[in-house]
Parts: C-alpha cells; structure tokens; sequence
C-alpha cells in the first residue's frame, strides 16, 4: 500500500509528544494500514519492535481485550517486558466499553506514546472529550483522494490514463481495497458488502435500530440528493409524497447516526454578508462516491452532483473545513477555511453560456481579496476578472 503522506506528515511531528494521537474515520478508509507506517517510522528512528504494542480490537482473536480491565492488564503485563518507553497502537478502540479511562491510565502509569483509531465521531463527544480534554489530537483519514489513487495504480502498474482514471473515480469512489480488485463486479460487491457492513454494524446494532427498511429509505434520498438544500420537515414531506411516513424527529436523529458513523456529512450554509452560519437547510455529502453508487436508488448519471462532491471530499482532505456559502439570494458551493487561509469555490460540469453568470457572477459579488475559483470539466482556461477556472482533473491532482 502506498505510504499516507498527507496524514504521515502530520502523525510524525507528534511522535513522542504526550499527547494521544486520535485517527478517525469511516470504516475501511485505510486507518489500520495508516498505524502500520507509524510503526515503521517508529522502527526507521530506531525503537525496539518489541516496544511497540498493536492490538486490532476488532480480530476474533483479540475479543477477551475488549473489556477494559482485561486490556490494562495485558498491556501493562508487555509493559513489564520491555526496557525505555512503550509505544501503544489500538485499532477500532471503540470496541472496548469505557476505553478512555485506561488510556488515561496508561499515561499515567507508564512512559508511553499512544495512537487510536475509531469510526464513530462520537469517539471523542460529550463527556469523554471533557475526560481527555487537551490530551488528544484528533486526525481525520478519509479514504484515497484522486491524486493517492493514482499513486497506487502507478505502483502496481494499473494506471491508463487521467481521464479513465478519473471516470473510474467517480464510480467506484476511493477506499484503498476497491482499487486492489481488478473486474467491476468484484468492486461493486466489496462496496455493497461495505455498505451492509456500515449501516448493519456501525448504525444499526450500535444504536438498537429496529426499522432497518426507513433507515435505508433514508440514507438512498440522501444519497440521491447530494449537494440539496434540505430541512428534516422537507425530507419527511418527500419521503411521505412517494409512500413513506417518517416524522421530522426520526429523520434528524437517522441522519445524526449516519454522520456519527461517518458515510455521511452536513454541512452547514454560511450567510456572507451577515457573517452567521444558518441552521436550516444543510446540504449532504457522501463521504465515497463509490459508496453513494452503490446506495443511491436513480440510475440517473448525476455529474454535476459527482464533481462537486468529489471537491468537497478533496478540500477535507486537504485540512479545510467546509461551509456552503449564501450571498443575498445567491449561492457559492463553497467557502474553504484552514487557519487563517480562506477561499471560495464554484463547482460545474461544464460552462456553458448560460452558467457563466452563475459560477463566475456569484464570486464576483463577493467584496473581499480572499482566492476564488471556479471548477469545471472544461480543458479551455475560463478564468477571469481575478476568478481562477481550473480543470478538475488538474486541480484534483495537484500537490
């Protein structure tokens, strides 16, 4: 597997730094391949392997370590084994009930550095962030973007060009394992299997759902609808206009499941001129295009829809938060923030006559110095008036 050096970079500065290292993500976007290349590092500076403690709290073999006495135990009982500081790396730690107070134990009791993952967002919420309050760093690892997967087919041999690679990107998104299966049909069965695997374990066993059908009703509207205006009152007056009752409630609580579990985000409407993020009318994300495929119920070729998604995707993955942005009546696709860096961008399959007004107009109404850009398929440059056009395929693949 190819080394995550967007997430390397930014793991090593804190190796051996008292603070734990928290990668989150959605299942399978590659978080246990990332703690093996932290452990190589590790063994590249020099440190002892019989120092460093792995455990895949997901492994049939490591049930019994799922209770939290019994883990502190087994790793205090290494600890003993070892000379020098010890190095702790727990896979999927949300499987263990009560975990953040043995981690909090470990620091305490031994000279150690300590790395976690965990596909639920709410790993680090509520009471458990006031336990470790300061004490974490939190990394999000979101599966490969454009530019890591074609790294990976390069170093197997598979890459064809940009435009397939692109084309094949849409469809079947970027976990790492996708692009490991060589046929279509083996892809679209990993991916159906994913989504069994999210929804079934990570929503539904975790939160005692009984109505597993409305939960799919749901998430395949959403996933229809990426990058829609919607309220939960609209999406229940929706969904009951093709025969499906669902309250407002129900739906505002399926959706906080689907995001905690990561196959999803919300993103909130950010009103310019008034300087206010809006809470109503959020727009949705799939967080794998491969996965939103698989899931949605119209066979209909969205691109439009695909190209922005994929841009939202790229922009978290490069350290932005994300907000949509509201100008009077008008709407910019996104406004990009990273430290004291923003910019905005306008999303479009292709320009035509008629929506140069709208991706170029929309950005020039907005009073401030700050980069904008629009993104499109075109090859020919559109930029001007101080708006960058890119091409999406070079903008995706840009480092």
């Amino acid at each position: 597997m190819i080394k995550r050096k967007l997430y390397l970079d930014q793991i090593e500065p804190l190796i051996d730094v008292d603070i734990i290292k928290v990668l989150t993500g959605i299942r399978r976007s590659g978080k246990t391949v990332l703690l093996s290349q932290v452990q190589e590092l590790l063994l590249d500076k020099g440190i002892d392997k019989n120092n460093i403690i792995s455990i895949n709290l997901e492994s049939a073999l490591n049930r019994r370590l799922q209770n939290a006495d019994t883990l502190y135990e087994y790793i205090s009982a290494k600890a003993k084994e070892t000379n020098g500081k010890i190095y702790i790396f727990l896979d999927e730690i949300q499987e263990v009930e009560h975990w953040e107070k043995i981690i909090n134990s470990f620091r305490v009791d031994f000279q150690c550095d300590i790395y976690i993952t965990g596909s639920n967002s709410k790993l680090l919420s509520g009471e458990l962030a006031t336990y470790l309050a300061g004490r974490y760093v939190q990394i999000h690892v979101y599966p490969f973007t454009l530019a890591e997967t074609k790294e990976y087919l390069l170093s197997e041999n598979l890459f064809v060009s940009d435009n397939r690679l692109f084309a094949d990107y849409l469809k079947y998104g970027g976990f790492p394992q996708v692009w490991q299966m060589k046929d279509e049909h083996t892809k679209n069965i990993y991916l159906k299997d994913l989504y069994d695997a999210i929804v079934l374990r990570d929503i539904v066993s975790r939160y005692s759902l009984r109505d597993y059908v409305t939960l799919q009703k749901l998430l395949a509207f959403l996933m229809d609808n990426i990058g829609n205006p919607f309220s939960a009152r609209s999406i229940s007056r929706t969904l009951e206009s093709d025969g499906t009752k669902m309250t407002a409630n129900t739906i505002i609580t399926l959706i906080e499941y689907m995001t905690e579990a990561f196959a999803l985000f919300k993103v909130s409407r950010y009103d310019i001129k008034g300087k206010n993020l809006l809470t109503t009318n959020e727009k949705y994300y799939a967080a794998d295009l491969g996965l939103r495929n698989t899931v949605k119920n119209s066979e209909v070729i969205d691109s439009s829809k695909l190209y922005e998604n994929t841009v939202f995707l790229e922009m978290l993955s490069r350290g932005y938060e994300v907000r949509v942005g509201k100008l009077d009546d008008k709407e910019i696709d996104f406004i990009c923030y990273k430290d004291r860096q923003k910019l905005y961008i306008q999303v479009a399959y292709l320009i035509t006559d008629n929506d140069t007004e709208r991706e170029f107009g929309n950005l020039e109404r907005i009073n401030d110095n700050y980069p904008k850009y629009v993104i499109s398929g075109d090859m020919i440059d559109l930029s001007r008036n101080g708006i960058i056009h890119r091409n999406i395929i070079d903008f995706l693949l840009e480092r």
